[in-house]
């Protein structure tokens, strides 16, 4: 079984051939914009996943490789647009393709890598090609149900915990499940084996995004890479938020709605404030359990896989290291 960096290493390699055709490709400014966007890097985790759930099943690794291209295509588009959303400047330490070329490009290319990792997922031979589609189209038409609901939260005044995690169930976890399931299923797995990976990949994803959630108001500066308190400053219904108000006495609830609703108060502050009342509510713990939670849920699912523990090692240690990662 290959560790996560021989398999980074492995699909980078693939990928990096196809990003030089594709920037190749005319119009430029369509494809362009493409493989800027793909050049710029990031973790690769959802690939990675799909790979190693396909080698605990099949060595032939180059039968998974148009699926986690697929993957990594798709995921991409979901963040550019979202940048977009955001207005967003940067991403992984570059402009954002809105800012370096326009709206206009930016949305029609993201478009166009839609698009794309449909073409990438059509290249998989596998006789289970036809559930592999229904799961990849399911998964997208899920992400998108799911930015949409984080988007309407920002208007209502009645979101509750329950509300937001089914939301990042939809925007997160499922494309980290779908690229395990699809693993599975390009190494003609058994079903109820892909269904356990799924469930797995499902509560890894919650877990991942709620270590977001907290990384953002209570991570190190350094390590997280960016300023810490930004969900904070945009009044972002997060988790830790959500929980908050949920515990909140009057007293508190009322002052982190004033905190919220109060344009003229410096970022700084606000801050501070925000997190001396998550800090009296006990927030960050209840948080850390939450995702413990989930955590062992997929754990769970992990443990009931029918390979050795040795074949399965690998995929223990990289949902670890997500698990515990500093940004």
């Amino acid at each position: 079984m290959h560790n996560y960096k021989e398999l980074l290493s492995l699909f980078e390699s693939k990928l990096e051939k196809e990003i030089e055709t594709t920037g190749h490709r005319q119009p430029k400014y369509l494809y362009e914009p493409v493989a800027y966007t793909l050049k710029a890097g990031g973790k690769r985790i959802r690939p990675v996943l799909l790979l190693m759930a396909h080698e605990l099943y099949n060595n032939q690794l180059e039968k998974a490789i148009p699926a986690a291209i697929a993957i990594e295509m798709f995921h991409n588009f979901t963040l550019l647009h979202d940048d977009i959303m955001d207005n967003a400047s940067l991403r992984r330490n570059n402009e954002t393709v809105h800012v370096k070329y326009s709206y206009n490009t930016a949305i029609l290319s993201g478009d166009a890598m839609s698009i794309l990792s449909y073409e990438y997922l059509n290249r998989v031979d596998s006789k289970n090609f036809r559930e592999i589609f229904s799961i990849f189209t399911n998964t997208a038409l899920k992400i998108c149900e799911g930015q949409q609901f984080d988007m309407d939260f920002e208007n209502q005044n009645t979101v509750t915990v329950d509300n937001y995690l089914d939301m990042i169930g939809m925007k997160t976890a499922v494309l980290i499940a779908a690229s395990l399931k699809i693993g599975a299923l390009t190494a003609n797995a058994p079903m109820h084996e892909a269904n356990l990976l799924y469930e797995f990949g499902y509560n890894l994803g919650m877990a991942f995004q709620l270590r977001d959630d907290y990384l953002d108001t209570f991570g190190n500066t350094h390590t997280f890479g960016k300023k810490i308190g930004g969900d904070i400053v945009s009044n972002k219904k997060t988790y830790l938020m959500l929980k908050a108000l949920e515990l909140a006495n009057d007293e508190l609830s009322t002052k982190l709605r004033a905190l919220m609703e109060n344009a003229a108060i410096s970022a700084d502050i606000k801050i501070k404030q925000v997190i001396s009342v998550y800090e009296q509510l006990d927030v960050a713990k209840l948080t850390i359990d939450k995702m413990e939670e989930y955590y062992q849920k997929a754990l769970l699912c992990w443990e009931n896989l029918n390979v050795s523990n040795n074949q399965k090692q690998e995929l223990l240690l990289l949902a670890n290291t997500m698990m515990n990662r500093t940004n």
